[in-house]
């Protein structure tokens, strides 16, 4: 059907652009953290503000405005489609110019409170992006809405490029003024990248109003009079608030580790350095390497919310269902080789990524075992919040994960407590948490839904070909590192288990032929493995 065919196009679009700009990401923090050493507290201070802000302003808001405009237009109604964005621009446009104001005028009291006054040059810095980023994300949650992600990709693709590029220009540039000036320079490269984002949605939005005339909608939505603006506002409100409160308890369970994991271990006999060496594994080695997966998982979400909210709203709950399992499908496929991949060259990618922490990655190898079993809970999750967030659930979710980080506190404090688990137990923690909200997120789903998951299609066959993976990478490793060094050869092997996988996921039968022809370059695809 088109619209399966839609809904995976834009998850695999989101998916690789999100994944191109992690690697961006990369490219800016490693060669800016050479330059700036120490400096890196500065820069670190500002993002750790500028995020809090950004959450705050923008976390909920392309949810609720994508649903919102799936909903009219699947009404039939494209000119209440554009009311709801243009009453949400209006919105991002104050919330933009409060938090530039208080990041922007407030930049030394905040210094000062976080105690790195320094850091002033650098919040003042990247305050213009406050006023850039939520404009983007109302543009961004227009087009999703109509199941659109390429504005989405194109944007965020833009805007990373040119943040990369100025930030490190200017951070080389002003390096002779001062680390702080320096480090300002980088943050700077926050605002560049907002705005060169914004000028790219603004050109794909000024083709779209040309090809779909809107002002005749706009016109005929001042002739039937539409909706009142407080009414569309009260609506986005109502989705949004509970996402940002939802998005704040991530933070919350990172925090409960860094208060509780360092204290427990230095009160069941490990040294304060020991114990920082231990937390280090779990936070600093291991932690980056557990989040990149979530760039393809969170890609389904997102898709998923417009296509849901649309066949909702018109109570085709077939229709609804049969979306459901097919992004849970799509989360297991993507999900299941990251978690296995990882738990099979553990060693290998960590020696990759660490050559001058050779000791400590290998220590840290356990950890990165443990968590891996958190990429598919959390995954799988991330799932079952969109499709509650599309059906006008947005608070169960949040009430779920807050049971999770209830459970992980308990599980953290108890189990970092035992000698022999130490540093593992928040790891095991955090996948109680997920597995927590998982199986309360599910149980609401079926209740509301009566949505069933067929074990074998979506479970079974995505878990099987990853294994069968895993087992082929760790040979490929084995023999691959006698000749060429186990750095080399965790490289080889991650692109032979790619190959692998795609290969198993056809053979098996994971994805159909029409599904496979669906993604980009899919025809490709199709013809050789002749499907």
């Amino acid at each position: 059907m088109k619209g399966n065919r839609d809904f995976i196009k834009g998850a695999v679009i989101l998916s690789l652009s999100g994944l191109l700009v992690k690697l961006l990401g990369a490219a800016l923090r490693i060669p800016l953290t050479n330059k700036l050493g120490d400096g890196m507290a500065y820069y670190n201070a500002a993002y750790s503000i500028y995020s809090i802000f950004l959450v705050l302003a923008t976390a909920g808001t392309p949810v609720a405005i994508s649903r919102l405009v799936a909903e009219r237009i699947a009404a039939g109604r494209p000119s209440g489609a554009h009311q709801v964005f243009s009453v949400a621009m209006k919105l991002m446009g104050a919330v933009g110019i409060a938090a530039f104001s208080i990041c922007f005028f407030g930049a030394e009291i905040i210094a000062e409170i976080i105690e790195i006054p320094g850091a002033a040059f650098s919040l003042r810095a990247i305050a213009p992006a406050l006023c850039i980023v939520p404009l983007l994300s109302a543009f961004r949650g227009y087009f999703q809405g109509q199941q659109n992600m390429l504005p989405t990709a194109a944007s965020e693709l833009s805007e990373q490029t040119v943040r990369v590029a100025v930030g490190l220009a200017l951070a080389f540039m002003l390096f002779d003024r001062g680390l702080s000036v320096s480090s300002a320079g980088a943050t700077f490269g926050a605002a560049a990248g907002a705005a060169a984002g914004l000028a790219v949605i603004l050109l794909i939005y000024g083709s779209y109003r040309r090809r779909n005339g809107l002002r005749k909608q706009k016109a005929g939505r001042e002739k039937d009079g539409g909706e009142p603006a407080a009414f569309l506002l009260r609506k986005i409100a109502w989705i949004a608030v509970p996402i940002v409160i939802g998005a704040e308890i991530m933070p919350l369970m990172s925090a409960i580790d860094t208060s509780l994991i360092v204290s427990r271990l230095q009160a069941t006999g490990w040294d304060y350095r020991e114990a920082l060496n231990l937390y280090s594994q779990y936070g600093a080695y291991c932690d980056t390497l557990i989040s990149l997966p979530q760039t393809f998982t969170q890609a389904v979400g997102v898709s998923l919310v417009p296509s849901i909210a649309a066949l909702f709203w018109q109570k085709r709950m077939d229709r609804v269902r049969g979306n459901m399992q097919l992004s849970m499908r799509l989360t297991m496929i993507m999900a299941c080789p990251c978690a296995v991949g990882l738990f099979t060259l553990a060693e290998p990618i960590l020696l990759l990524l660490y050559p001058q922490q050779a000791e400590s990655a290998l220590d840290a190898a356990s950890v990165l075992r443990v968590m891996t079993a958190g990429i598919v809970l959390l995954a799988v999750s991330q799932t079952l919040t969109g499709a509650l967030q599309s059906i006008d659930r947005q608070l169960t979710p949040v009430k779920n994960l807050a049971a999770g980080a209830c459970v992980k506190a308990v599980l953290t404090y108890i189990l970092v407590g035992i000698p022999a688990v130490n540093v593992k137990g928040a790891a095991l923690g955090t996948n109680a948490a997920y597995l927590t909200a998982l199986l309360l997120d599910l149980f609401a789903l079926k209740r509301h839904t009566g949505i069933r998951f067929p074990l074998l299609q979506i479970f079974v066959k995505p878990a099987a070909a990853a294994l069968l993976m895993g087992v082929w990478v760790r040979a490929v490793c084995t023999i691959a590192a006698g000749s060429v060094g186990i750095r080399m050869a965790a490289v080889i092997s991650i692109f032979a288990g790619i190959l692998m996988y795609v290969v198993l996921i056809v053979r098996l039968k994971v994805i159909s032929g029409a599904e496979l022809r669906s993604l980009p370059c899919g025809a490709f695809l199709a013809k050789v493995f002749r499907v």
